[in-house]
């Protein structure tokens, strides 16, 4: 499946889309509105970038208790459920007079409800799709996730300018409820990928499973950390450019676009394994240059630049693939989306704390040159392993053990 005609031939791929469309439409639009609301609030850059990414600290306790449900349980109702939760959730947050504590409170529990979700939409879209056309169709679902943000930081700047954050949040609980009609509308009922029910037990064991293969632990790595510190880093836009935030989410979704088109339709399967590395560098070299404060317009051709290095993810996600059972698919793809989730919360936290002590710009710095540090440490420890692996008698571990209840 190498065209995008033979690809939303296939059935139910284009209502899957438009369900995830709106719900991220409602996420980039309520992030920005409850940032802006803190911020205005508390005039603190760490309550407002946590404020914006800390819920997805909460799906850390998803991955630990709930992540078992990927693949346990029917994808179709899981899907609408989180949509109306997160719609609920939002309509709160919009009451006036909501304390802070309080408005912690209903995000927190909103990230712990969308734990499943990564791995819920991982395993249905790897259901929807032949083996051969999941690239691609990551790479088209990126794709509709970075336009969705560059015209849903765009519009919830433009909102901002016009409506008061709480006005913003109403119209992104709409948009929740929208995603939930798309998915109960559109998308066929299925039975779960994985019989038996969801357990704690089970979401230990199968995570255990996962990250007991050295392959996979580097691959998840890669995955989490050096996106996790530079989406940290991005969390600071509001506080080093209040005025411009909205612009640099949406150049961000731009350059994330850009990224996905290239990999997922241009470049050759034989070639993507070797970009790994250098599309993670990408992803962090430019916001060095935030140590100079630069501009609006330097400031929005540098996240441009970096974010199509987020399209590393691809190829990542590819190998993680090429290392898992089919029947475990979803709880990989959900353990990769919460630890990733985790990591982009502990990066905005770590992130503000330093902005809090510092600046906004150096924040923004020092989280792109922890980023480039693990990512050449990373490829480091991927070297050796190869060197290992091709020492006679030595057998590359990938970890494609079937689990039974």
């Amino acid at each position: 499946m190498r065209s995008y005609r033979t690809l939303f031939r296939a059935p139910e791929f284009t209502p899957f889309l438009l369900s995830f469309a709106a719900f991220a439409a409602a996420q980039t639009i309520g992030g920005l509105a409850l940032a802006t609301l803190v911020f205005r609030a508390t005039g603190s850059p760490f309550l407002s970038a946590v404020s914006m990414f800390g819920p997805q600290l909460a799906q850390l306790a998803g991955a630990t208790f709930l992540l078992s449900g990927a693949d346990r349980l029917p994808p179709r109702a899981v899907l609408t459920g989180i949509a109306l939760a997160f719609a609920a959730g939002t309509a709160v947050l919009a009451l006036p007079g909501l304390p802070v504590w309080a408005v912690f409170t209903v995000v927190l529990l909103q990230g712990l409800v969308a734990s499943l979700g990564g791995g819920v939409r991982g395993g249905l879209l790897n259901e929807i799709l032949t083996k051969d056309g999941y690239v691609l169709g990551r790479s088209v679902y990126n794709m509709v996730w970075g336009l969705t943000q560059v015209a849903g930081f765009a519009a919830g700047g433009a909102l901002l300018a016009l409506l008061s954050p709480r006005t913003c949040l109403l119209l992104a609980a709409a948009l929740y409820v929208m995603s939930a009609l798309a998915t109960r509308l559109g998308l066929t009922a299925r039975p779960p990928r994985f019989a038996g029910r969801p357990s704690v037990s089970a979401t230990w064991r199968t995570n255990a499973l996962l990250w007991s293969s050295r392959p996979r632990r580097l691959t998840y790595l890669g995955l989490w950390v050096p996106n996790g510190l530079v989406v940290g880093g991005d969390s600071l836009y509001v506080s080093y450019a209040p005025e411009a935030a909205g612009t640099l989410y949406a150049c961000g979704a731009l350059g994330m676009f850009v990224g996905d088109l290239a990999v997922g339709r241009l470049v050759p399967p034989a070639v993507r394994p070797r970009l790994a590395t250098p599309l993670r560098l990408l992803l962090a070299v430019p916001y060095l240059f935030f140590v100079l404060r630069p501009g609006a317009a330097l400031s929005a051709v540098a996240v441009t630049v970096a974010s199509v290095g987020f399209a590393a993810s691809l190829v990542l996600q590819e190998r993680l693939m090429s290392l898992t059972p089919d029947d475990l698919a979803g709880q990989a793809l959900g353990l990769h989306a919460v630890g990733m989730s985790t990591l982009q919360g502990l990066g905005a936290a770590l992130a503000g704390t330093v902005a809090q002590l510092t600046s906004p710009a150096t924040g923004m710095t020092l989280m792109a040159a922890a980023s480039v540090t693990v990512t050449l440490t990373l490829a480091a420890l991927g070297r050796h392993d190869r060197r290992q692996s091709a020492v006679p008698g030595e057998r590359r571990r990938t970890g494609r053990v079937p689990l039974h209840d």
